[in-house]
């Protein structure tokens, strides 16, 4: 039996989160999106969730644990640091930008992200990655 695709969307903005999942309701009503404010309630959730995420994205500027700190500690997991990670944020930040790449990150875009282009930014990331999702 085929499951939904599974994302982890890391972002303390509530505008930015309901946004989100509205797309998401537009895509795919059977995806499933876990929320988490910041690096460190990801992590958490990381280590109890099964089956684990097929994607994550998220934001770089976020309290306790930052999306680059998070990066690291994701990339550091032998269960984790498979997981396409794709960054959405306001960072324009070259350093930013390379660092990021630096940890392993599938692409980095730019917000605020209008509602056609988060439909399309989300097609077109779970087409591209379609072989290598393991969706049962």
């Amino acid at each position: 039996m085929k499951s939904s695709v599974r994302m982890l969307l890391l972002e303390d903005d509530q505008i930015e989160i309901m946004k989100f999942e509205r797309v998401i309701q537009l895509v795919d009503a059977s995806y499933h999106v876990q929320i988490a404010k910041n690096g460190e309630e990801a992590l958490d959730y990381l280590q109890t969730c099964h089956p684990l995420p097929n994607l994550i994205l998220l934001d770089l500027n976020m309290p306790k644990f930052s999306g680059i700190e998070f990066l690291k500690a994701l990339k550091k997991h032998e269960k984790w640091y498979h997981i396409p990670c794709v960054v959405l944020t306001t960072s324009d930040n070259n350093v930013d930008l390379l660092e990021c790449y630096r940890e392993g990150i599938a692409g980095y875009f730019l917000k605020p992200l209008r509602y056609n282009e988060y439909v399309e930014l989300i097609h077109m990331l779970l087409n591209y990655w379609n072989k290598s999702l393991t969706v049962k």
